[in-house]
């Protein structure tokens, strides 16, 4: 009840109050306007308000509330009437309440009022004006905030005075009192009002830190204030200059107002004016999408004498509105835009003798008549009149673009008056025919840019323009072979552009300054011979008949010629291209290969992307700087050759019926030749090459490679992969650490006798193959980490004897005997002996129906009677087995129809054992595990 009270006192005491907030969103937009004007110019509706209150310092306090005050105007005066009380300084806040604070209470009352009379508010009004503005520890400004902004008494801050109990006080001691009272004493909640009534601590006013040396200054120089402000857009600056008085005088500054942005913004007449008077440097006007915009630069014309640039926009413009302008001396640049130009019966005039370029875009007009003796560049584009009359010697630039309405006549009379004419746009005027382009080449003999497309008359035929530079001849119908002959007179073209001609069958230039050409969408076009020696940009699309193509050029770097169906024969002299591109050109033949290999015209290649070019059989590239080469999707192609010793990457994607491949020699690093299913012969030497996988070639019959630094090989399902070719690859690549025979059905013993040769072998993969004799693995391949013989059917428990009695294969880490014949003893012995052992995979071992794991499992009466020498056999198998603790942390037995039991007793020393797979086990029937790091369980 108490604040409703409150509320209603506010609403009687101040009417502005409501006026404010009701005011519309024109005002006040009128309102930040007008505040770049200062006291002047502010012409709003006069707005009844309170008296100004005075200039001073705020400070918060809460009175005691009068309960029979509430709910009238008089809760508003008894603000005023009841007794002040002292402020909360910054010490106060770092100081606790009790006795003291409620002893000092009333004295302190009593000092604060005795300063109030004493101190006059002229004085205080003094005081403030020679201080710099100054912020409070929470951003308030408080060097006194006047409630008018520049002339206008804002009565929105007297009733914010009024509700929030705001006193404004004197004297230098409440500088901080504003952001200060709004915290407790205790730094916690805030301070109720209640308690205020009584006083807040005593504060010593002589001695000590005063509130002088606790202020913050914002003491921003007016440099570094006019460079902030070079940020801000003029209703920024104008919301700016609401702040203080320094803001204000610097968000003033003329700099600011050089350019009047008032672009689609609601602005009066009045105003606008004002804001004209005020700033009389202005160079750049934008009054585009502004209602009455000509009233307002007629107006305010005399105070626009320095304007150069006027940007107008929607609308009517008149007669009287383009004679106005002569009071413009530096103007140079008018645009208008979709603007109606008269009263729609008289014809237009423009006379201004400094207008250098003239902008009249997507207006109404009727008749137009431009006489600017200076005028440069002239733009009537989009403009519907039916006649136009220039008389401007100088002009250079003229602009017709999709003037449907204006006759060939008017445009060659319009054109022919412009003897220094250097560039010329009729673009998508329909009427324009050859007698009018010959008239302009022998009237402006300058003409160096043309732009004539869409112009469905024209052939072009007969047509010389000697100084043509950029010539545009898009979509014109009438634009034959024959036509090529009067382009060719242009001597010193640097530009054509010729798309969707569609009766242009072929081009054949000889220019020695063309740089670009565009040929797009010609149905007809057939045939391309360029000779230039710039010649650096070719757009060629959507070409369909286009079947030959000659280029010669010292320029060009990058050619496209993507999806031209038809192209069969092509013929480069280009001695810089590095980059071609030819795909889905699917009529390409082998001929191809003679012009992009050396010798062929292209020296620099570097790149090549023949994807589905499908009529390439035989790819042979003999290319010394060719990097990147791609062939994917060319199907057809059946024999490979490349001699590219700087060759990096080579995509072979999609290549099914690739059956023989030389890469002799290349630079690669890796490559990828599983993709091809059909690949019987190959040969690679290839210096640099680490990685090479063949998986997947299972007819690969012959294979020599020669690859020095061969790190990784992968011969996954290459069912004919010799004993001969693994043999001379183990000779060449010594180095190969990763050796993938998967699968390999065709290597015996003979085969692996050339693993000796691979001393640096880490794994070996010899998965799915016919193996019976691993004794040649065991002798060579001393540093082997990883052996996989998943799937040998045929190795039997002798085999792996080498491994638990003879300590073959010392650094072995992980063995992979999934799905193979290994019987329970030997994996036994392998579990007892072979402690290096980390990783083991029993996946699937039919063999194996108990695991039991100790230190006496590897009894003598559970082995063949000579399963130990009559030496020393026995004496070295129990070294091996006490030499170390066992090593294991993974047990796979996943699917082992036949295992019952797995014990692991606390003896067996499985310190390291953390993860055991039992699942798919369907007869496991007892599990005992004493296993003090098992952390992952599988019984699935």
């Amino acid at each position: 009840m108490a604040d409703g009270g409150k509320m209603k006192g506010v609403e009687g005491s101040g009417e502005g109050t409501g006026h404010g907030e009701d005011m519309d969103e024109e005002a006040r937009e009128e309102l930040e306007l007008a505040l770049s004007l200062g006291r002047r110019g502010w012409h709003l509706p006069p707005v009844p308000v309170p008296p100004p209150a005075p200039a001073l310092r705020w400070s918060m306090v809460f009175p005691a509330w009068d309960p029979d005050a509430a709910g009238s105007s008089r809760a508003a005066e008894s603000v005023w009437d009841s007794p002040p009380v002292p402020p909360l300084r910054f010490r106060d806040m770092w100081r606790g309440g009790g006795a003291d604070a409620d002893a000092g209470g009333a004295r302190e009352a009593e000092e604060h009022n005795n300063v109030e009379e004493e101190e006059g508010s002229e004085d205080g009004d003094r005081d403030l004006q020679n201080k710099r503005p100054k912020v409070g520890a929470f951003g308030e400004e408080s060097s006194g905030v006047n409630a008018s902004f520049f002339g206008y008494e804002a009565p929105h801050l007297h009733a914010f005075a009024e509700h929030d109990h705001l006193k404004l006080s004197h004297g230098p001691e409440n500088e901080l009192d504003f952001g200060l009272s709004l915290i407790s004493n205790d730094g916690g909640n805030d301070i109720p009002r209640e308690t205020n009534s009584h006083g807040v601590c005593d504060v010593e006013r002589s001695g000590g830190t005063n509130a002088e040396d606790l202020e913050i200054r914002m003491d921003l120089s007016d440099d570094l204030l006019h460079l902030i402000f070079s940020f801000l857009c003029q209703k920024d600056l104008c919301r700016a200059g609401a702040a203080c008085k320094q803001w204000q005088s610097a968000s003033m500054h003329e700099d600011f107002w050089k350019y009047l942005k008032f672009e689609n913004t609601r602005i009066s007449l009045q105003n606008f004016v004002n804001i004209c008077h005020r700033y009389q440097n202005v160079t750049n006007l934008n009054l585009s999408g502004v209602l009455s915009a000509e009233s307002l630069v007629i107006e305010a014309i005399t105070f626009l004498r320095h304007l150069k640039t006027l940007i107008m926009g929607k609308g009517q413009l008149g007669e009287t509105f383009f004679q106005a302008l002569a009071e413009c001396p530096l103007l140079n640049t008018l645009t208008v835009s979709d603007a109606s130009l008269g009263s729609g019966i008289q014809e237009v005039t423009v006379n201004h003798d400094g207008l250098h370029e003239l902008q009249i875009v997507k207006c109404r007009a009727l008749r137009v008549s431009i006489r600017c003796h200076q005028l440069r560049i002239l733009s009537l584009r989009r403009t519907g009149m039916a006649h136009v009359s220039l008389n401007c010697p100088q002009l250079l630039e003229l602009d017709f673009q999709s003037c449907h309405k204006l006759s060939d006549t008017a445009i060659r009379q319009a054109a022919t008056a412009c003897p220094l004419l250097a560039s010329l746009d009729m673009s998508s005027c329909s009427c324009v025919t050859d007698e009018t382009l010959r008239e302009i080449a022998n009237a402006c003999q300058n003409l160096s840019v043309l732009d004539a497309s869409n112009c469905p008359n024209i052939s072009f035929e007969s047509v010389k323009l000697p100084m043509l530079v950029d010539l545009r001849l898009s979509s014109c119908e009438g634009i034959t072979s024959a036509s090529m002959g009067a382009v060719c007179f242009s001597r010193i073209l640097e530009a054509l552009q010729l798309d969707n001609c569609s009766l242009l069958t072929s081009v054949s230039l000889d220019l020695p300054h063309l740089k670009n050409i565009s040929l797009v969408h010609l149905r007809k076009f057939a045939d391309l011979n360029l000779r230039s020696p710039v010649l650096s940009y070719i757009k060629v699309s959507r070409c369909s008949a286009l079947r030959c193509v000659t280029i010669t050029s010292n320029a060009l770097k990058k050619l496209v010629l993507q999806k031209q169906e038809s192209l069969c024969n092509l013929s480069l002299q280009c001695h810089n291209l590095i980059d071609v591109d030819l795909s889905d050109c699917e009529s390409l033949t082998n001929e191809i290969c003679k012009v992009l290999s050396d010798g062929g015209g292209c020296p620099m290649l570097r790149s090549l992307i023949l994807d589905n070019c499908e009529s390439l059989s035989v790819v042979e590239l003999n290319n010394s700087s060719l990097v990147n080469l791609s062939l994917a999707g060319c199907r057809s192609m059946t024999f490979l050759k490349l001699a590219c010793p700087k060759l990096q990457v080579v995509i072979l994607d999609g290549c099914d019926h690739l059956e023989r491949a030389s890469f002799c020699p290349v630079g690669l690093e890796s490559l990828n030749l599983g993709i091809c299913p059909k690949l019987s012969v190959l040969r690679i030497e290839a210096p640099n090459m680490s990685i090479l996988e063949l998986k997947g070639c299972g007819v690969l019959s012959e294979a020599s490679i020669n690859c020095p630094c061969l790190i990784s090989l992968d011969a996954s399902f290459c069912r004919q992969f010799m004993d001969d070719s693994l043999s001379q690859t183990a000779e060449a690549c010594p180095l190969i650490e990763h050796l993938i025979l998967s699968s390999c059905l065709s290597i015996d013993v003979r085969g692996l006798s050339s693993l000796h040769c691979l001393q640096k072998l880490a794994l070996l993969d010899l998965s799915y193959t016919f193996l019976m004799n691993l004794k040649p693995v065991f002798d060579s391949c001393l540093q082997l980490k990883v052996l996989k013989l998943s799937a040998c059917k045929y190795l039997s428990d002798s085999s792996l004897e080498p491994l638990y009695r003879e300590g073959a294969l010392p650094m072995l880490v992980e063995l992979d005997l999934s799905y193979s014949s290994i019987g329970q003893t030997a994996i036994e012995e392998l579990l007892a002996c072979c402690t290096n052992l980390v990783n083991v995979n029993l996946n699937g071992c039919t063999n194996l129906h108990e695991l039991v794991c100790g230190s006496d499992y590897c009894r003598s009466g559970d082995m063949p009677i000579d399963a130990f020498p009559p030496d020393s056999a026995p004496d070295k198998t129990k070294e091996i087995r006490e030499s170390s603790d066992c090593q294991l942390e993974v047990l796979n037995c996943t699917g082992c129809p036949n295992i019952k039991k797995v014990v692991i007793p606390s003896t067996a020393n499985y310190l390291n054992l953390s993860k055991i797979n039992l699942n798919l086990s369907a007869n496991l029937k007892e599990v005992d595990l004493k296993c003090s790091n098992l952390y992952n369980l599988n019984l699935r």
